[in-house]
């Protein structure tokens, strides 16, 4: 693989599991109407609604955080934004909320409202995204996916099926500065390395179908059919970009082969189609879990630092068998 395309290669992420917790923290307890057992009031500031897998998981979490299961959920879309993600969560922290759960836009920048939210005694779960190191202080529990590993997966199914054919690969990059991101770029560039396959370019499609195929066509106007493999990081941005291969006169799963990332029902239907090649899973349905976590910190208990989902991969035979029970 071309050196410089990828990021260096970070430490080997946790592999996959069961939502089961990787390490041992000490949750914080939350207000006095949570504690005691009466309704939980919850703050969830959601990154965006870029994406079906989006979609999926906002739901997910607005299920779980209901009325019906005793909560009080103040719900805000950040439109992929951090300031409007910061200010939603400075409202929660106004509004003397038990818990603010939200995934984050990246990693970065969120050092200074943490710090009010952990001033103010409320305690804080991430869903989905992951925030940098130096504000894991600040966090009470995470809960997720293992997105190197993600990206890991998909890319050794790449090297296992093109090394040694001297194939060339552009990437579809998620939203710039996200855990997401970041992740899936260091385990794909893990899974690549000693590969002859080269990287001919990758760029940012911020995790959407229309900037996946606004991208993709600049990549086939700028390499045309030179290009034999594609890696988009989400389904959304590969979904955009079976458009833009279609259009340049190509056959998607064949002339250019698709590896993606998130296993949703439109994506799973590409891999049946032939039209995607392989999908790794990114499982949105979190809330039952972030439920749990909410609960037993604002009453006191002692939770786990992280809990990852259990993620799969599907070729054509697996996602055939999977889409007729697929809920998102």
């Amino acid at each position: 693989m071309k050196k410089g395309i990828f990021a260096a290669v970070a430490a080997v992420g946790l592999a996959a599991m069961a939502l089961t917790g990787c390490s041992s923290n000490a949750g914080s307890s939350g207000a006095d109407a949570g504690a005691a057992g009466g309704t939980v009031k919850v703050g969830f500031s959601q990154e965006g609604a870029e994406s079906g897998w989006r979609t999926a998981n906002t739901k997910s979490l607005q299920e779980a955080l209901s009325s019906e299961n005793g909560f009080k959920l103040t719900f805000s879309d950040a439109q992929q934004k951090q300031e409007n993600q910061i200010a939603a969560i400075r409202s929660f922290i106004t509004q003397g909320v038990d818990a603010i759960v939200f995934a984050p836009v990246v990693e970065t920048g969120w050092t200074d409202v943490l710090k009010q939210a952990k001033q103010a005694g409320i305690p804080v779960i991430l869903e989905d995204r992951d925030v940098n190191a130096d504000d894991q202080q600040y966090i009470t529990s995470r809960v997720g996916d293992d997105f190197e590993k993600e990206g890991e997966t998909a890319c050794k199914w790449i090297t296992d099926n093109f090394n040694g054919k001297g194939a060339n690969m552009v990437v579809l990059e998620g939203t710039a500065g996200s855990s997401a991101a970041n992740d899936r770029t260091t385990g794909c560039a893990k899974a690549m390395q000693g590969s002859d396959i080269n990287v001919l370019d990758q760029q940012d499609g911020n995790f959407t179908r229309a900037q996946g195929k606004t991208v993709m066509e600049g990549f086939l106007q700028k390499y045309g059919n030179k290009i034999n493999i594609l890696f988009a990081q989400n389904d959304d941005m590969g979904l955009g970009a079976l458009d833009a291969i279609k259009a340049a006169g190509l056959t998607p799963g064949k002339d250019i082969k698709i590896v993606t990332v998130d296993g949703t029902h439109d994506g799973l239907t590409a891999v049946a189609n032939g039209e995607f090649n392989y999908v790794v899973e990114c499982n949105p349905l979190l809330g039952d879990q972030v439920a749990q976590v909410v609960k037993d910190v604002v009453a006191g208990k002692s939770v786990d630092k992280l809990y990852l989902a259990k993620d799969l991969a599907f070729d054509q035979a697996a996602a055939k068998a999977a889409l007729p029970d697929r809920k998102y």
